[in-house]
C-alpha cells in the first residue's frame, strides 16, 4: 500500500494494476493444481520444505509474517509465480526492487528450501509452489490450522517492477473489495485475508496520522481506542524522527496465528485504518463479527482463502520453468 507494504510485514492489500492479464479471468475456478503433485515426482518435497521453515520459525518468529506478505505479493501482481523473488539484472529492473517489495522478508528461507528439494530432486519443485507450502507450514507452526496446499505450480520468466502498483493506507474498505473481486477473490475472502495482521508489524509512518491529524482535524482517529491512541504515542511521539519504529499489528496476540486480530478490532483497537473500518462497514461488519465471535472458524476458512488466492494466475503444464535458483531465471 503505497507504500504501506514495504513497511507492513504481513499486509495483504498487495494489490496489481494489471488487471488485464488473461492469467486473471475466473483464476480462482480453472487451476490445475493438485494436492500432493509431488508425490511420485519428489515424495520427500513438502517434508523437506516443513523442516526448513521449521527449523526458520525456531529462530525467527516473524517468517510466518514475512512469507505470507511474499505470498500476497506474489500473487496479486502477476499471479502466484514466484516473479517477486527475481533479482534484477543490468537488462531489467524485476518486481523484487519495486518499492513495496523493498522489505520482503523470508527469501532466504525460501532459497534454504529450495537448495534441500534441487538435492533431493533436481528440477522438479517450482519456487512458486515453495512459496505457497512454506508460507502454509508457517502459518501452522505459528499455530495455525492445517490445510492442503494443491501443488503443480511453474515459475515465471517475466518479472517487471513497472507491473507492481499497490494501494495506498487510505485505501476504502469498497476500494479494497473491488481490487479482490478482479482476482476472483469475494468480501469474504478479502476480510478472511486481511486476517494475517494477526502477526506482523506497521512502521509508525503508516498510522501516524491516526494519532495526531487524522483527517487533518489535528486530533487522533476518534475510532482508536483512547488507551491505543496513549499507548502508540509513547512509540511514535510526535514531530518524531523515528516513524520508522514498528508495533504489532495485533495488539492481543502478536506472534501467535489466531483469531485475535478480529477481536482487537471490535474493541477500536485496529492499527491500521482499513482493518478498523472492515467493522463500519455493512458488508465487513457481519464478517469481522463471526470471525471474532466464539465457535470462530476463521483457522478454517484463512486456508481455504489461501487455497482460493494461490490459484490465481498460476502457470502450469508446459508454461513457464522450474527455477534452478528462485532469483534467477534459468
Amino acid at each position: 500500500m503505497g507504500s504501506l507494504t514495504a513497511a507492513v510485514i504481513a499486509v495483504v492489500l498487495g494489490l496489481s494494476a494489471a488487471m488485464n492479464d488473461s492469467r486473471f479471468a475466473h483464476a480462482a475456478i480453472t487451476s490445475s493444481l493438485q494436492v500432493e503433485f509431488y508425490a511420485t515426482s519428489c515424495p520427500a518435497a513438502e517434508s523437506l520444505i516443513q523442516n526448513a521453515t521449521q527449523a526458520k520459525w525456531n529462530v525467527d518468529r516473524t517468517i510466518t509474517a514475512g512469507l505470507l506478505r511474499i505470498s500476497f505479493h506474489d500473487c496479486f501482481v502477476q499471479g502466484c509465480d514466484a516473479s517477486n523473488l527475481i533479482k534484477s539484472t543490468p537488462t531489467n529492473t524485476a518486481e523484487l526492487d519495486a518499492l513495496p517489495n523493498l522489505t520482503l522478508h523470508g527469501m532466504d528461507l525460501i532459497d534454504t528450501a529450495k537448495d534441500a528439494v534441487e538435492e533431493a530432486c533436481p528440477g522438479i519443485v517450482s519456487c512458486a509452489d515453495i512459496i505457497s507450502l512454506a508460507t502454509r507450514d508457517a502459518v501452522v507452526t505459528a499455530g495455525g490450522e492445517y490445510y492442503a496446499v494443491p501443488t503443480g505450480r511453474r515459475d515465471s520468466r517475466v518479472s517487471l517492477a513497472s507491473s507492481v502498483n499497490l494501494p495506498g493506507p487510505g485505501f476504502s474498505v469498497a476500494s479494497a473489495a473491488s481490487a479482490f473481486q478482479g482476482r476472483g477473490l469475494n468480501i469474504t475472502d478479502m476480510v478472511t485475508l486481511l486476517g494475517a495482521h494477526t502477526t506482523g508489524v506497521a512502521h509508525c509512518e503508516f498510522f501516524y496520522n491516526r494519532l495526531y491529524n487524522f483527517s487533518g482535524t489535528g486530533c487522533n482517529d476518534p475510532s482508536m481506542a483512547p488507551a491505543l491512541v496513549e499507548s502508540l504515542k509513547s512509540v511514535c511521539p510526535q514531530a518524531s524522527t523515528g516513524l520508522g519504529q514498528t508495533v504489532a499489528l495485533d495488539q492481543g496476540t502478536e506472534f501467535d496465528f489466531d483469531d485475535s486480530y478480529y477481536k482487537q478490532l471490535e474493541k477500536n483497537r485496529g492499527i491500521l485504518q482499513i482493518d478498523q473500518e472492515l467493522t463500519y462497514d455493512h458488508k465487513t461488519s457481519r464478517i469481522v463479527k463471526s470471525l471474532a465471535g466464539r465457535g470462530s472458524r476463521f483457522g478454517t476458512s484463512f486456508g481455504q482463502a489461501m487455497v482460493k488466492m494461490g490459484n490465481i494466475g498460476v502457470l502450469t503444464g508446459s508454461q513457464g520453468e522450474i527455477r534452478r535458483i528462485c532469483s534467477q531465471i534459468n
